[in-house]
């Protein structure tokens, strides 16, 4: 990936946006089947969905490495706290307590 600085046209800036997108979804996509195998170790062991401390654990450690990495911290609290709830609400169908519509 090229520095922003090295990107001279909008054009040049829209291939970099692009590819890094891909690459987001990409990892969306693999923490997605990540999700997938903590539903059902979670149904095995007969854990809820929603493990409160877990998800503040989650939050802080997003939190902290987006102030590091020099990204809004208010930008990426409200990205994963949506994408956990999207990621709950997914459990519980697999546990059987979602809505089965």
């Amino acid at each position: 990936m090229k520095a922003p600085s090295e990107l001279h046209t909008m054009e040049e800036l829209r291939v970099e946006i692009d590819a890094l997108d891909r690459e987001l979804v990409e990892m969306l996509a693999a923490r997605a089947r990540l999700i997938e195998r903590a539903a059902e170790l979670k149904q095995g062991n007969g854990w809820p969905a929603r493990i409160p401390d877990r998800v503040e654990d989650v939050v802080a450690k997003v939190v902290a490495k987006a102030e590091v990495a020099g990204l809004d911290t208010g930008l990426a609290e409200r990205l994963w706290r949506e994408m956990i709830e999207h990621f709950i609400a997914q459990e519980e169908k697999v546990l059987g307590k979602g809505d089965q519509a």
